[in-house]
């Protein structure tokens, strides 16, 4: 995330407050063979929802997981195409090409063109924004940033942080792609399980969005 924009609502949503107590729980740089099914069995299990925010060169891999992603009522936002620094980019149009390019391969392989966008790493610019305003997308952060779970901290960790900074319409980031995930899928398992207990919808970013009263 970077400094100049790391507080402004319109680009970097990480509390979208509405009526409604829910939460989006988000999984990045996916679709992965091993742990993307065990999300999905979790909240198939639980009856909630999702949103994948996919790398464009791995959906290309594992098509047929993307699909079913989405057939089973997630949302697949987009991530880029390969996941690079959007700042350090060469170009405007290598700039434009990781957000394009991903937009096109998630439509072809979904059906559905995604509507909201999470830079790699968090790292953005005013160029990033101007482009992902030419796909009306909404840019989209975290509101547990220090659960840390890329770095694979504990379950606990990922758990306890998580739990610390959650409030209605929390937007939670999660990794299911690149490495080992297996302490995010247990942290996971216990927060769904804790949350619906409690009583929160989980569902789909966009979902969340529409209930929005606010935005921070």
């Amino acid at each position: 995330m970077t400094a100049a924009n790391a507080n402004d609502p319109n680009i970097h949503a990480v509390h979208i407050k509405g009526d409604r107590k829910a939460v989006a729980f988000t999984f990045d740089d996916g679709p992965n063979p091993i742990y993307t099914p065990q999300v999905l069995d979790i909240f198939r299990q639980a009856g909630g929802k999702a949103t994948f925010y996919m790398i464009g060169e791995h959906m290309t891999q594992y098509p047929e997981l993307a699909k079913k992603v989405v057939e089973e009522g997630h949302e697949i936002g987009n991530h880029t195409y390969t996941h690079p620094m959007l700042t350090k980019s060469n170009s405007t149009a290598d700039h434009r090409q990781e957000i394009d390019k991903a937009h096109e391969t998630i439509t072809e392989i979904t059906g559905q063109a995604p509507t909201t966008f999470r830079a790699p790493y968090f790292d953005f610019n005013e160029e990033t924004v101007a482009i992902t305003q030419e796909f009306n997308y909404k840019m989209i952060g975290a509101g547990n940033p220090e659960a840390l779970d890329w770095e694979m901290p504990g379950v606990d960790h990922i758990y306890t942080k998580t739990k610390e900074s959650l409030v209605n319409g929390s937007v939670l980031l999660f990794h299911d792609g690149y490495n080992d995930r297996s302490q995010t899928i247990e942290a996971v398992k216990m927060l769904v399980k804790e949350l619906t207990e409690e009583g929160y919808e989980l569902v789909t970013v966009s979902e969340l969005l529409k209930l929005a009263t606010t935005t921070t």
